[in-house]
């Protein structure tokens, strides 16, 4: 489980192993990328870390920045901004990297701030909007949350992990 500190840094924001799939089944972390409220799957989140110094990596796309070493572990960063193509912006203190987890791969994902975490029960989560876009954002979208009056943009962070530039893909031909 997330805990949020009062006043606390993007560091005291730490999953608890302890807790169980059926816990975390229906529970996101939100997050802000310019004006939309963005979430993931508590389930996939291993920790919320303050910006650090980022390592760039040459011949990979502009959206993965780097990578950071956190703990010994080398974890590739990838700006979910450009990621989305958005407008780029400079980072602050607010900027966070959210360390996720899928399948053992870690990627750790720029955001511009770190919200809150919330439940949102399965009834309450209507399938993407079925048309396509010029960017392929919507291929990342797993669902459209209802959280009272809001719409909240649920992402499959296993889709973002999973793309062939963060994974090591090197043996799919292209």
């Amino acid at each position: 489980m997330v805990e949020l500190k009062q006043g606390g840094t993007a560091d005291d924001y730490l999953v608890d192993d302890e807790d169980n799939e059926d816990t975390q089944a229906n529970k996101y972390l939100f997050f802000r990328i310019g004006k939309e409220s963005y979430g993931i799957g508590i389930r996939h989140v291993i920790e919320i870390i303050e910006l650090q110094t980022i390592s760039e990596v040459p011949d990979m796309p502009a959206y993965v920045k780097g990578v950071i070493n956190l703990r010994g572990k080398v974890i590739p960063i990838v700006d979910l901004r450009l990621r989305f193509d958005m407008e780029e912006r400079p980072y602050d203190n607010r900027t966070c990297i959210i360390v996720t987890e899928v399948d053992g791969i870690l990627v750790g994902c720029l955001v511009d701030t770190v919200e809150e975490v919330m439940e949102i029960p399965e009834r309450a989560i209507e399938p993407p909007p079925n048309f396509k876009t010029l960017s392929g954002r919507d291929r990342y979208i797993s669902g459209m949350g209802k959280a009272g009056d809001a719409i909240k943009i649920l992402l499959d962070v296993e889709k973002i992990v999973r793309d062939d530039n963060l994974s090591g893909g090197g043996d799919s031909a292209q």
